[in-house]
């Protein structure tokens, strides 16, 4: 290992950047320095920007896959190297395309997950559409991962090292059981071919693809189309917009809010078509004894989708809270949240 790698690798651990962004990152700095058969170090801007030129025009690769060679050099020439550069003029990166998930049905989801042979394929793909959970979390799960008391699956670590729990359906419980009793896992819930090592997603995603064309499912599946059809079921279902952004462990709600362009039961208000997403409600100036706070609901207790008077804006839990203590100071008779 030359010194430049391991300097490379070293600044990454010290951000504790995950091991399989380390790996993406060396191969991508690699790739670029075999491109023009030079160390990288005395490489600059003009190589970097032929090379992506190459990426785009040559190997017409897609912005996601670009995205992520700019994000290796950048962090290579910026913090190994500690270049005095500006990024975004000297490694540019190009605009990402915004498309929307094909989700599949209800129906086509029970006809797709019926027609997986392997048992122990098709108990992951049912975790991923009955949790939401990303294939790479589903299969890192262990027994202990498995509460039955609390009906709750914890997931360690999962995308951005955070851990979360969702919920754990008691059908997928049994599922789980009878998978438990035939197999006897043991370390991982799903183990793979390698000892001591979990089933490969790979594995997983090649599964899909056959079974999609022994159904004859028009729509591409993959082990992440099961999550997209998690959300977008529930969303049709009622379940409001934060419990499932918690449940997908999305960051920003922003990216939860795309589901509701696809959800069919729900009418879309104007701005969040143009990209917003929703906003608290508003507090009535009303003061009823029978309301708390002088919040206006409906006779039965349940709140319309959307609203009356709701305004759309982009949010987050930090937003909320303070959304929550400003309402909290106007409630009459309340001093604050307690």
């Amino acid at each position: 290992m030359s010194p430049l790698r391991r300097r490379m690798i070293e600044d990454m651990q010290i951000r504790n950047l995950t091991a399989n962004t380390q790996r993406v990152y060396v191969s991508q700095v690699v790739r670029f320095a075999c491109h023009f058969r030079k160390s990288p170090d005395v490489l600059g801007p003009a190589e970097i920007r032929a090379y992506l030129l190459h990426l785009t025009r040559e190997r017409r690769l897609a912005a996601s896959s670009i995205i992520v060679t700019v994000s290796a050099l950048r962090f290579f020439y910026t913090v190994t190297l500690k270049r005095p550069w500006v990024v975004e003029d000297d490694i540019p990166a190009g605009r990402q395309a915004k498309k929307l998930p094909v989700v599949l049905s209800r129906d086509e989801v029970a006809r797709f997950l019926g027609a997986v042979d392997n048992l122990k394929h098709r108990v992951v793909l049912t975790v991923c559409y009955a949790t939401g959970l990303r294939i790479s979390e589903a299969v890192r799960l262990t027994p202990s991962a498995i509460d039955s008391k609390r009906m709750v699956i914890r997931v360690e670590q999962g995308k951005g090292r955070k851990d979360r729990y969702v919920m754990l359906p008691p059908k997928l419980l049994d599922m789980l059981r009878d998978y438990w009793q035939r197999t006897h896992p043991g370390e991982w819930l799903f183990p793979g071919r390698r000892p001591g090592q979990p089933i490969s997603p790979l594995s997983i995603d090649r599964t899909c693809r056959e079974v999609r064309q022994q159904c004859g499912i028009g729509k591409p599946v993959a082990p992440h189309s099961l999550r997209h059809a998690f959300a977008v079921h529930l969303l049709e279902a009622g379940t409001d917009l934060r419990t499932i952004q918690l449940l997908l462990g999305h960051r920003n709600l922003s990216t939860t809010a795309q589901y509701l362009m696809i959800a069919t039961s729900k009418s879309l208000p104007p701005d969040l078509i143009r990209g917003s997403a929703p906003r608290p409600a508003r507090l009535s100036h009303s003061t009823s004894s029978r309301q708390p706070c002088g919040i206006s609901f409906p006779p039965d207790g349940r709140v319309p989708w959307p609203a009356r008077g709701w305004k759309w804006r982009m949010s987050s839990a930090a937003s909320a809270r303070l959304s929550v203590l400003r309402m909290a100071r106007r409630c009459p008779g309340h001093g604050g949240v307690p």
